[in-house]
């Protein structure tokens, strides 16, 4: 029986797409380097912030200068991360839902952590009591640390939880972490995307995810 639900946020909770690529390309601006179109800066989005800002500026760009842009990207995204994110339509029905039948839930991401606490505290502080984001104390995803780590605070044991994300580091998460991976189309991986890595259980709206567990 499934009692716990670990989500992803970004793409999966929240679209907080805009702010992010409004954020990178300030930061690419300001150090003189070219924009990324929305489309490119999508494909980068899931694996952390050194991640990102890694693939968005050019080819062969210093590790030194890299840092200086990543510094100036995540001044810029805690101060606008606020803009333009919301929860996708059906989302907050959703984890009300959720809540009613007595589903424990968490969530794991691989943004820094302060901008975690933000967004959680902000959309979902009634609904979801744990978040954890990415941080020096512990790996961030595919490694199942911080999966765990919110197993363990919600008190969960693998059998009875499953991953809900959109992208294909949180299928390889929830491998390594032992558990169900339910994947949903809305993100910032498409479904043709997510069918050739692999995934196999892919829900289009929200609402599907309560008859699902």
């Amino acid at each position: 029986m499934i009692t716990t639900v670990i989500f992803d946020l970004d793409g999966t909770l929240l679209n907080t797409l805009q702010d992010l690529v409004d954020s990178v390309n300030f930061s690419l601006y300001a150090h003189n380097f070219p924009k990324r179109t929305l489309s490119e800066i999508r494909m980068f989005l899931g694996n952390g912030y050194k991640y990102l800002i890694s693939h968005a500026v050019p080819e062969n760009t210093p590790e030194s200068k890299i840092a200086e842009v990543l510094d100036t990207f995540k001044s810029y995204y805690q101060e606008h991360c606020l803009d333009t994110t919301k929860p996708y339509a059906g989302i907050w029905e959703m984890l009300q839902e959720l809540k009613k039948k007595g589903i424990k839930m968490a969530i794991v991401s691989n943004k820094g952590n302060d901008a975690v606490q933000e967004l959680t505290q902000r959309f979902f502080e009634e609904l979801i009591p744990i978040a954890v984001g990415e941080s020096a104390k512990v790996r961030r995803k595919p490694s199942p640390d911080t999966v765990w780590a919110a197993m363990q605070q919600l008190g969960s044991e693998k059998n009875e939880s499953i991953y809900v994300g959109d992208s294909e580091v949180d299928f390889e998460t929830a491998k390594n972490a032992g558990i169900p991976c339910i994947s949903c189309s809305w993100g910032f991986r498409d479904e043709s995307f997510l069918q050739k890595i692999g995934v196999t259980t892919i829900i289009h709206q929200p609402a599907e995810l309560l008859t699902s567990l």
